[in-house]
């Protein structure tokens, strides 16, 4: 039984032995002691005060002095104010290691223990460009949080939501025609074009290159800005395209079938190369139509309402929000209409479905709001599960980027960057063991993946972040091949010890030292912070565990010898240890995305 479970059985009798209280054990609950005070868990006691009419001290030295007297898991105690703080005993951490020492799976939870199943919606591109720095957090943080929800039992789905039809789909389709001239991946004279979706990409910056042209010559001419960008007539021509593209059209069908076809190819790779999945892939072009049906039942239910102009709105003024298109004028769709269809058909596939979770950047905080709003009011009672994890936008130095004027970061390019930085760094310092560059090649690899996906996902989601490439790659600090290098010195130590398969083996002979309980508090610590994790969605409680994991053990390292350990069932133990930290480092970064080398 977990130390918090026996503490807090115990300490429900005890609260009623004393003070006639009556308080289930689920709400006594116990805090890790802050390492400014000596203890393992802490016991905040101001709630008792009134029944024990003693000062706050007082009290938790009467709470300790019975826990200490029904519990040989405690070994000691003290109290500071209202604080009752108390040490574990050193049997109780042998023990539990003892346990869980050989169980792989320790920390996991089995699938549906929960009984919940959860869909996490991630990546979501557009298909007129190339995925970029952006994308990447979007891509980690979602698969990291469906790794992290699996592993706290729940059954996960990862799908993703490619937004394939629209306005900006066609900008590229048109600047194509116009100018493309039949230029393909295939036979593009233009290295950087090779990727079908950078070709595409291409092409929508032209368009915006020409859009901007066009209205500012209207505005010399007189025009105002808003009528300026509403009748350039590439403005025109593109709502066209897409009204053409909503009725059928056979020669814009081929056209958006063929470039969404170079898309999809492109982003297959980089999915691929950055090491993200999908269970199910939902594609606007086919829930946009349910999205048109679902409006029409709204307006017979008199949610919506159609203007004189055509469009279909609905007014949320009186939500403390505003009035907001779903159909335009002309009978074609908005995001809002599409996104209404995806949500309705994924509740209808998956009756069992209870949470959603859309991971999208917080600049469309608001247009989630008015989503849930609106499915609230079409009478969805699920709506209530949906939920829009919200994560700051990723700056660089030298500030934002902008799509329409081509000063992304791509995807493909910073990943190749970082790979190369990895080997740049590893032959300077002398560190690779090999000697054959195709295995060489393979640890460039996942230094500079490691090191990009842990320096995106140790931030909290919530926060906006600056990445820094340089910062990131570092051996020292708080970084991915900081920790892929700890576990690399363990496997180290372990092929180094050259015992047979049973040299595991050991026995409680010895009292461990505080290195040593302290990695086991670690190791012990690791189901409840997985939990933790699931809970908050937030990919960082794994980061900084398992940095801290790591520092910890070359503490360790450095404080007790292992291989030099003269006691046999010492130097054991501290193998065993050594390996099961390698084991929870090597999980932990398995549900960030990230692999850890055997040698480096």
């Amino acid at each position: 039984m977990l130390i918090e479970e026996l503490l807090s059985q115990e300490l429900s009798k005890g609260l009623f032995a004393l003070y006639k209280l009556d308080v289930p054990p689920v709400q006594l609950v116990f805090q890790k002691t802050k390492k400014e005070f000596e203890g393992d868990l802490t016991l905040v006691v101001f709630p008792f005060v009134k029944a024990s009419r003693k000062a706050p001290e007082e009290t938790a030295l009467e709470i300790g002095t019975y826990l200490a007297g029904h519990l040989t898991e405690v070994s000691t105690f003290n109290a500071v104010k209202g604080f009752l703080n108390i040490v574990v005993s050193t049997d109780y951490w042998l023990t539990y290691f003892k346990g869980v020492e050989k169980q792989k799976d320790y920390a996991i939870r089995p699938v549906n223990e929960t009984g919940d199943k959860v869909m996490v919606e991630y990546s979501s591109p557009n298909t007129n460009k190339p995925l970029h720095l952006g994308h990447i957090r979007n891509n980690l943080l979602g698969f990291s949080i469906a790794e992290i929800l699996k592993a706290g039992g729940k059954q996960v789905v990862k799908a993703t939501l490619v937004n394939d039809r629209g306005i900006h789909i066609c900008k590229s389709m048109l600047a194509w025609k116009k100018w493309g001239a039949g230029e393909t991946p295939d036979n593009t004279s233009d290295t950087a074009c090779r990727k079908g979706d950078h070709l595409v990409g291409k092409y929508y910056v032209l368009f915006d290159k020409e859009f901007k042209v066009q209205s500012s010559k209207l505005l010399e001419q007189g025009m105002s800005k808003e009528d300026a960008e509403k009748k350039a007539p590439i403005i025109l021509e593109v709502q066209e395209m897409l009204r053409k593209w909503e009725e059928g059209d056979p020669e814009v069908r081929t056209l958006w079938t063929l470039m969404n076809g170079w898309v999809y190819k492109g982003f297959e790779s980089t999915y691929r190369t950055l090491g993200v999945d999908f269970d199910k892939t939902y594609y606007e072009s086919e829930t946009y139509l349910l999205g048109k049906k679902i409006i029409e039942q709204g307006l017979r239910k008199y949610v919506f309402e159609k203007k004189a102009d055509h469009s279909v709105r609905i007014d949320l003024t009186a939500d403390g929000l505003d009035e907001k298109v779903l159909l335009r004028p002309d009978g074609t769709s908005v995001y809002m209409t599409q996104d209404l269809g995806t949500a309705v058909q994924r509740f209808s596939e998956s009756p069992d479905l209870n949470r959603l979770i859309y991971v999208v950047g917080s600049e469309q905080d608001y247009h989630f709001k008015v989503l849930f709003l609106i499915l609230k009011k079409l009478g969805y009672k699920w709506a209530e599960d949906c939920f829009h994890l919200s994560y700051g936008m990723v700056e660089l130095p030298e500030g934002r980027m902008k799509s329409r004027e081509g000063t992304v970061v791509d995807a493909d390019d910073l990943i190749k960057e970082m790979i190369d930085t990895a080997r740049e760094m590893t032959l300077e310092l002398g560190k690779t063991e090999f000697s054959d560059p195709a295995e060489a090649e393979e640890l460039y690899r996942k230094i500079g993946l490691g090191a990009l996906k842990y320096f995106m996902l140790k931030v909290d989601p919530k926060k906006k972040m600056l990445f820094n490439p340089k910062e990131s790659i570092d051996l020292q600090g708080n970084t991915g091949p900081f920790i892929q290098y700890a576990y690399t010195r363990i496997r180290s130590i372990l092929r180094k010890s050259e015992l047979a398969d049973g040299y595991l083996s050991w026995t409680a002979d010895f009292i461990p030292e505080q290195k040593e309980k302290e990695l086991i508090k670690l190791i012990y610590s690791f189901p409840a912070v997985i939990q933790e994790a699931g809970n908050s969605f937030n990919p960082g409680t794994i980061a900084n565990f398992v940095y801290e994991l790591a520092r910890e053990y070359n503490h360790f390292y450095q404080d007790c010898p292992i291989l030099k350990q003269e006691s046999v069932s010492r130097r054991n133990f501290r193998l065993s240890l050594s390996a099961k930290t390698a084991e929870v480092i090597s999980f932990s970064m398995k549900l960030l995305g990230i692999e850890v080398p055997e040698r480096m």
